[in-house]
């Protein structure tokens, strides 16, 4: 299977190469206090070049198998411009789509995060538009599922856009910074898959 480079108005939505595992070391670690409410307590290893070497060799199987999808936000010239970086592989953000199934299921989980620098500039929506787009498209999903912490309003803000439908309340879902945390539990199905 191809690597999906999936082309916005203001980005480049596409997994990472090799090239790329500096750009996606700086891009978490300087988004590490930014991203830290929203996600697991992560390693020290985590933010580090050796480390992100290894995770992007591993990227090709992973799309060979379908097993998972990272997907970087790689910004435009244009956009670079407005955010007054000279970086010509700048990450905005970056999702997935993982646990990929197929049978009678054809779904899959979404999850993202934004750049501190791209936040409220409409960037997650151009993507995730993107990257839904190519779930169904492409990959012949029939179901996107997405969960969101309740006090996190700007996600569920940004899955209601999407059109994300809610569906349930998990409590005690996934452990955030440290602590186990409730989800509401949302998806959104492709109107025209079989």
């Amino acid at each position: 299977m191809a690597f999906p480079a999936l082309q916005t108005a203001r980005m480049v939505v596409r997994p990472p190469e090799e090239a790329d595992a500096e750009a996606v070391a700086t891009y978490f670690l300087n988004n590490r206090e930014f991203h830290a409410p929203w996600s697991p307590v992560m390693t020290e290893e985590f933010f580090t070049l050796p480390y992100w070497k290894g995770r992007i060799a591993e990227v090709p199987r992973q799309i060979r198998r379908e097993e998972r999808f990272s997907f970087f936000m790689f910004a435009g010239d244009e956009l670079r411009q407005d955010l007054a970086s000279g970086s010509e592989r700048l990450i905005c953000g970056h999702a997935q789509l993982s646990g990929i199934m197929r049978g009678p299921a054809q779904f899959c989980f979404l999850g993202y995060a934004l750049a501190e620098c791209g936040e409220g500039r409409g960037l997650m929506e151009e993507a995730l538009r993107a990257i839904i787009d190519y779930a169904f498209d492409k990959l012949k999903l029939h179901r996107v599922q997405a969960n969101y912490m309740p006090h996190n309003r700007r996600s569920g803000k940004l899955l209601r856009k999407l059109g994300f439908v809610p569906e349930g309340y998990a409590r005690d879902y996934l452990k955030i910074a440290g602590k186990w945390e409730d989800h509401i539990l949302t998806s959104l199905t492709c109107p025209d898959c079989e």
